[in-house]
């Protein structure tokens, strides 16, 4: 018998099942305007449902299960039950009346009896559409690739069909899996049976999948029909920023924090903004969204990194210091690593050595390098194979030295240069010709210190051989060749 299939946005409308039999327009109506009457006057209802399946219509299963699916949209499950008893009485082999009994286990929240009955219904009718996708409905967060593989089933079956896209989407998405969710949606979502909402989805699922400027198509492509759309303008800021699209991004932003109606903000959508003014040096601004991000997720600290790395580019070094302080102290214990101390003494250190004297003091810039000295060495004890602590404590204290008169720096030089150059690797290059470089002023000094005379030919052979080091990696060194024809 011929099927009757209707589809809105994906989902099946009709009356009764989408399983194989015919609508009879005489009693359609008529149940149609039951669905009203069950809530306002059941008993009224009930005469009507009783009077409708009296004579021929007494074993029509698809009337029965259609009277029994009302009643269950009604929430009225006792009698949904009752209908789907006589449905099976009329017809023990009926796929409607299994799909009902299915869609009642379901309403009683017994997933494995709703399965059991949507597999006796396709079993029944291989060709019962609503089978497999509510089948597919039941597995989808307990095990999205029972419901993916039931969906392919009738993939196979019908595969112009667009409510199996639409719910091979659904589940791809739930499961994280946006390349899958791509491809499914591209099957759909820019047809006519799409909803607002299926675009959405599509242009998000793009986004997330790292295809920003088919998400950005999709998403103007929605603005085109709602140029307030809050959903397509918070994408078009993501795609527009991540493209560094800034001027286009902008707008967006300006459009979906300013005049979008309903739009439900994120922390997402306030560190987006944060990113977007950070890139176009707005960094004040860029601090309050970011700060407006982790007061609605308290748990995203990372974004302290993002308020540090702000206030950094401003040379307020401050608060760059204390917010990433705030993001190493909201760590656990162990994810408290070397890399992560590194950036705090990295920020001391700027702030030891930043150019504008107006904004430190000397004693502050003082202090400044001697916690950054205090920080890498704590990481050169964390990680002594590691050259990076002693590295950049040998700059601290340079710092500390600026006229190279204590030779502060140099034991520190001294420890790096002994540890990379047994390590014989080309990609330590440049750390060597600075320890080198140092090291080869220090003793090019020491030269002309009159109470170091006595010594002035030995420091006249180190400074030298340092200097000659350099040129052996880089033998165009305008300095290192300079130094040497100073040295008589």
């Amino acid at each position: 018998m011929k099927r009757v299939q209707m589809f809105l946005a994906g989902a099946f409308i009709a009356v009764g099942s989408l399983c194989a039999q015919s609508t009879d327009a005489e009693w359609q109506a008529e149940v149609a305007k039951l669905k009203g009457t069950i809530q306002t006057n059941p008993a009224q209802a009930a005469e009507e449902a009783e009077h409708l399946i009296k004579g021929k219509n007494k074993k029509n299963v698809e009337l029965l299960v259609a009277i029994g699916n009302a009643y269950l949209d009604a929430d009225k499950l006792p009698e949904a039950q009752e209908y789907a008893t006589l449905a099976r009485k009329a017809n023990g082999k009926s796929a409607l009346a299994s799909v009902l009994e299915g869609n009642i286990a379901m309403k009683q929240k017994n997933g494995g009896l709703a399965s059991q009955k949507y597999e006796e219904a396709i079993y029944f009718d291989p060709k019962c559409t609503e089978a497999y996708l509510k089948y597919a409905d039941v597995y989808k967060s307990a095990n999205a690739n029972l419901a993916i593989e039931k969906l392919n089933q009738l993939k196979a079956l019908e595969p112009s069909n667009t409510a199996v896209d639409k719910k091979l989407a659904e589940i791809y998405y739930l499961k994280n899996d946006f390349s899958k969710a791509v491809e499914s949606y591209a099957n759909f979502a820019m047809g006519p049976t799409a909803t607002e909402e299926d675009l959405v989805k599509y242009a998000f699922a793009l986004f997330l999948n790292h295809d920003f400027e088919k998400s950005l198509e999709v998403a103007n492509m929605g603005l085109q029909k709602n140029v307030h759309h809050a959903a397509f303008n918070r994408l078009a800021m993501y795609n527009y920023t991540d493209l560094k699209r800034f001027d286009e991004a902008i707008k967006a932003a300006d459009i979906f924090f300013n005049e979008c109606e309903k739009a439900d903000y994120s922390y997402l959508d306030y560190m987006y903004y944060g990113h977007l003014l950070e890139s176009l040096k707005k960094y004040d601004d860029a601090v309050i969204q970011y700060e407006k991000a982790v007061k609605m997720e308290p748990t995203k600290t990372d974004l302290y990194k993002n308020i540090s790395s702000a206030y950094e580019q401003k040379n307020d070094y401050k608060k760059a210091i204390s917010a990433y302080q705030k993001y190493y102290s909201s760590l656990d214990k162990e994810k408290q690593t070397p890399d992560l101390q590194f950036q705090i003494g990295r920020l001391y250190y700027g702030a030891g050595t930043q150019p504008d004297s107006l904004t430190i003091t000397v004693e502050e810039r003082k202090q400044a390098l001697m916690s950054a000295d205090s920080v890498f060495h704590a990481i050169a004890e964390a990680a002594p194979d590691s050259y990076l602590g002693n590295f950049w404590r040998a700059r601290a204290n340079s710092a500390l030295d600026p006229e190279t008169t204590q030779g502060l720096a140099k034991p520190f030089y001294e420890e790096v240069a002994a540890l990379l150059e047994s390590k014989n690797d080309p990609h330590y290059n440049s750390a060597l010709v600075e320890c080198y470089s140092y090291l080869g002023y220090y003793y090019l000094l020491a030269i002309e210190n009159p109470a170091l005379k006595a010594e002035a030919k030995a420091n006249k052979d180190k400074s030298r051989e340092y200097w000659s080091k350099i040129l052996a990696i880089d033998p165009a060194n305008a300095t290192a060749k300079r130094a040497l024809d100073g040295i008589k």
